[in-house]
């Protein structure tokens, strides 16, 4: 297993892991086509933010981004992985490694808009709910959460 600066060409696996990771928590595939948009990951996007891939057995199966919001903050923007690999320690992998790097970095907080259904990992790895906004779904709010290392 390895973690490592993904180039523009894996735009399609990355898009692809980042629709599949999201329909693992029960959308419909109508609403995971309203969110195409969001949901794919361009060249354009790897090009200009930092994104890096997990590679399993020559597979990648997982990825994360991050992008500067200032000198002292940074903004986890994604962290998927494949529905076979969730629950199996890969998310907390990815995640401890992109920490590490902020720490390397002198990073003094770190914000991310978690997916509903992952507030709870995010909270077990030492993130705080600081606030939360609707999302395009009635009654489906977005955690906004924060770690100040």
């Amino acid at each position: 297993m390895k973690i490592e600066k993904a180039n523009i060409n894996d735009n399609e696996i990355l898009t692809t892991i980042t629709k599949k990771s999201k329909a693992y928590w029960g959308y419909s595939d109508e609403q995971i086509q309203k969110w195409d948009r969001n949901l794919t990951v361009t060249q354009d996007y790897i090009r200009e933010n930092n994104s890096f891939k997990l590679i399993e057995n020559d597979l990648i199966i997982g990825y994360y981004s991050y992008i500067f919001k200032d000198v002292k903050t940074v903004k986890l923007d994604n962290l998927f992985i494949l529905p076979e690999h969730i629950g199996k320690g890969f998310g907390k992998y990815l995640l401890l490694d992109f920490l590490n790097k902020m720490k390397e970095e002198k990073i003094e907080r770190i914000i991310l808009d978690s997916e509903p259904n992952a507030e709870s990992f995010y909270s077990k790895m030492g993130f705080v709910k600081i606030g939360e906004f609707e999302t395009s779904i009635k009654n489906r709010f977005m955690p906004i959460m924060e770690m100040k290392l």
